[in-house]
């Protein structure tokens, strides 16, 4: 009986310590490609300036174990830092801080995701509902892992409606017009002529709160992922 304890104990432990070290592999490496300073942001994770071809890599605390993280990152624009690393951004302000603590102010192309989530599933997506200020990739490292990619690269700034165009970016109706209809406030609301423009142009990303079935993607918990700015 002893030695079956033993043995279930050591059995135990082994896959405990397997399951936290792949959950522990996870990597999301954020690369800016644009022909511009993008001071990237990330909720957890903090910030800091990439110019082009700059790269930061963060790995989400997932030591605890069943523990799950989710997260959002995203790109500030135009923005002026202190040494204190105090300032403003044009769009993505989050409190006037370099390394950020909270989510960023409207306009901001997201990235979202839940890792080791429902059957060992990480679940990510890129987000216009707070509105289009760079383009976006988020996608797997390798397609090895998993085959899933988002790409949102349309000209939005340029074609925005009128009633959304913001300095920077485009804006979301939420923001603009403070309702229901583009809130969702209540839970009950379904696309709109706003929410449309993005869909239109952005096939697989979030276009308003509830546009889950089309802009949600999932790979195996453990993947390791990219986002692009200006892919």
């Amino acid at each position: 009986m002893r030695n079956h304890i033993i043995k279930s104990f050591f059995i135990f432990l082994y896959v405990m310590t397997s399951y936290v070290f792949s959950i522990q592999e996870t990597i999301i490496e954020i690369r800016n490609n644009c022909p511009f300073t993008v001071w990237a942001a990330a909720v957890p994770g903090g910030g800091r300036p990439l110019e082009y071809g700059g790269t930061w890599k963060i790995a989400p605390d997932m030591t605890a174990v069943s523990s799950t993280e989710k997260g959002r990152i995203w790109g500030r624009t135009n923005c002026n830092f202190n040494t204190l690393g105090r300032g403003q951004c044009q769009t993505g302000d989050c409190n006037g801080l370099l390394e950020c603590q909270a989510y960023g102010t409207t306009p901001n192309t997201l990235a979202e995701y839940a890792l080791n989530q429902f059957n060992n599933n990480d679940f990510f997506d890129i987000s216009l509902v707070d509105g289009f200020n760079i383009p976006m990739e988020f996608s797997p490292v390798s397609a090895d892992e998993c085959s899933a990619r988002i790409r949102c690269t349309a000209d939005i700034i340029g074609q925005c409606p009128n009633e959304l165009r913001t300095p920077g970016g485009c804006n979301n109706p939420c923001t603009v017009f403070k309702t229901n209809e583009y809130c969702c406030t209540t839970g009950n609301c379904g696309p709109t002529k706003y929410s449309s423009f993005f869909k239109d142009r952005c096939s697989t990303s979030y276009s308003y709160p509830m546009d889950d079935s089309t802009s949600t993607f999932r790979c195996p918990s453990g993947t390791s992922y990219k986002v692009v700015f200006c892919p």
